[in-house]
């Protein structure tokens, strides 16, 4: 095998590749990416058997073949080299680079390509399109609610659902939901609902660049995505999903309307004297400003207070401030509501004016 293209077509692509091999056993042919060129086209393959990545680009063939090599090594080699043409070429159990107008040499160690796992065959057709942005951020809206807890799996993705009128995406950790439904104006064929992992939602945000389309493919067990050339999947996560309706209050009696970013800024000042285990603050709610406080037994308390829309009853919540702080990373807007009914019940985050999306976050006991 030996082939010449430019340096960074191929460090672009090789980037992306590294992400779906396997980090755990560097020794593994999982760990490697395979590289195939013939009739001047080198086809890329990685995966870590859980999620795949293909993806082709132009390339000078000058001898038709396939090996693999541990994608991480290559990756670092790829990044030093000068921006020029690089010629790849196997010579017994080596994959010699080097550049063609500087003497610069290395030698890297290849596995056969015949070790290599087959990757899931992508369907022909059966794909459904959306807009880049639309999924990014709906996928923004909710992979921060979800579990880490391994032996809860079934909510270490987020659930996708189809319905008359568009998609809706669930995220949840037992302690936090967050949910978002969108409309598109294309039809989405009918599916089953999903689990998809985490990885695979960061994956696809890192290959995308939020303009355009993006193609999608779902079966029982595997979603395909394509983004021109490069084609990705993951297998799905196997389980009953929470009954997350069951978790949305039908009614909550109190409305507070409150600056994002005075939240914010509060937020980060009085969070730096939190119990680190708990990361509870008070948020101590009354006409027309909200005092929020914390307290580190070992170094002391803060307290600030911020303006706020409100006319019920006073009312004291204690949360994890974490969970106040991720979706208002993501919160659309100047302004946000706070809606609640008791201390001990449900509170939901959400913009106002309302959108698409809310976050509800279950409070902590007062201490």
């Amino acid at each position: 095998m030996k082939f010449a293209c430019q340096k960074n077509t191929l460090l672009k692509e090789i980037i992306l590749a590294l992400d779906f091999t396997s980090q755990r056993n560097t020794l593994s042919i999982v760990s490697n990416v395979l590289l195939e060129t013939h009739a001047n086209t080198l086809i890329i393959k990685a995966t870590d058997q859980k999620v795949g990545f293909k993806t082709e680009i132009a390339v000078e063939t000058i001898e038709a073949g396939s090996t693999t090599v541990f994608c991480d090594k290559f990756l670092g080699i790829l990044r030093t080299l000068p921006d020029e043409n690089i010629i790849f070429e196997e010579m017994g159990d080596k994959l010699l680079i080097h550049p063609e107008k500087k003497s610069i040499d290395f030698e890297l160690r290849t596995i056969s390509s015949e070790k290599f796992p087959n990757l899931e065959e992508a369907p022909e057709h059966e794909y459904f399109s959306l807009g880049q942005k639309d999924l990014f951020t709906m996928i923004d809206q909710t992979i921060f609610a979800i579990s880490d807890d391994e032996a809860r799996y079934f909510m270490n993705g987020v659930y996708l659902e189809h319905d008359a009128e568009g998609l809706v995406m669930v995220a949840t950790d037992g302690r936090r939901l967050s949910f978002i439904k969108r409309k598109f104006e294309q039809a989405i064929p009918s599916f089953n609902p999903i689990i998809i992992p985490a990885k695979f939602l960061t994956l696809l945000k890192k290959a995308g660049t939020g303009e355009g389309e993006i193609s999608i493919s779902v079966n029982e067990s595997i979603i395909f995505a394509k983004f021109g050339n490069q084609v990705m999947y993951s297998s799905l996560i196997k389980g009953q999903f929470p009954n997350y309706r069951r978790v949305i209050p039908a009614s909550q009696t109190n409305t507070c309307r409150v600056s994002v970013a005075e939240m914010n800024e509060a937020l980060k000042r009085v969070s730096l004297l939190v119990e680190n285990k708990a990361k509870r603050v008070y948020l101590d709610i009354e006409a027309g400003g909200i005092t929020i406080s914390s307290e580190e037994s070992d170094f002391g308390q803060a307290k600030e207070i911020i303006n706020c829309e409100y006319s019920g009853e006073s009312c004291r919540l204690a949360m994890n401030y974490s969970y106040l702080v991720s979706p208002l990373r993501v919160m659309e807007g100047d302004h946000f509501a706070l809606c609640f009914t008791e201390s001990n019940r449900a509170v939901t985050v959400k913009p106002d004016p309302e959108k698409d999306f809310f976050h509800i976050i279950m409070p902590m006991q007062i201490d």
